[in-house]
């Protein structure tokens, strides 16, 4: 699959084109569609993943604004096997949340389901989200059995498998368990409520 041109010669891989979602589906309720040269999430939960195959020892770049002052969306990585369903990511594979305040939700949550944790896994080291319509850019670390999260250059997780989490609080959390070294990833569509828009998804090997 052709992955666009290198991002200013410094070895990223763009996996949109800002002009239509080709090399993605959607799964579950909900779409995305590219507006103005943006991903725009509506309705869900839902997952627009990437076709190109599972991922690993690489670093992913994702570029996101929330319509709101706050949002609700995600980054699904180290899905085990192609999504056909929106569920099975949630429990078998990692969300890099996007949700700069979970405590305002319907059902409150806590700072673990805050943006840049492994959603309901991880305590974030900083908080680091901008609202919308400021942009964010969010870099995700996928090496073997370790995950790092940066937020607008902050360092928000740094987890490895094998890390003490917290027990579930809610049904709709996921299953704890390992979750592989290499993996599927997409990007979430939450709700109706919750409109992020895209504009970059990069990739870069690690050396």
């Amino acid at each position: 699959m052709n992955l666009g041109a290198a991002d200013d010669n410094q070895g990223w891989k763009q996996l949109f084109d800002g002009k239509d979602l080709t090399g993605w589906k959607h799964v579950g309720p909900g779409s995305d569609s590219v507006v103005d040269g943006l991903i725009k999430t509506s309705g869900g939960m839902g997952l627009l993943y990437w076709t190109g195959g599972p991922i690993g020892h690489c670093k992913l770049r994702v570029v996101y604004k929330m319509r709101d002052r706050n949002d609700n969306s995600g980054v699904f990585i180290r899905i085990p096997i192609e999504p056909r369903e929106e569920w099975m990511p949630v429990n078998y594979g990692f969300e890099v949340q996007i949700d700069n305040h979970p405590e305002e939700g319907k059902e409150p949550e806590d700072e673990y389901h805050a943006t840049g944790t492994l959603y309901s896994l991880t305590k974030p080291l900083a908080r680091s989200g901008k609202p919308g319509p400021e942009w964010n850019t969010m870099e995700i670390t996928i090496d073997g059995p370790h995950t790092v999260v940066f937020v607008n250059g902050i360092k928000v997780t740094d987890y490895h498998e094998g890390d003490a989490v917290p027990a579930m609080k809610f049904t709709f959390e996921p299953q704890r368990g390992p979750r592989p070294d290499k993996g599927w990833f997409g990007l979430q569509n939450h709700s109706n409520n919750d409109i992020v828009f895209f504009k970059e998804v990069a990739m870069k090997p690690l050396p």
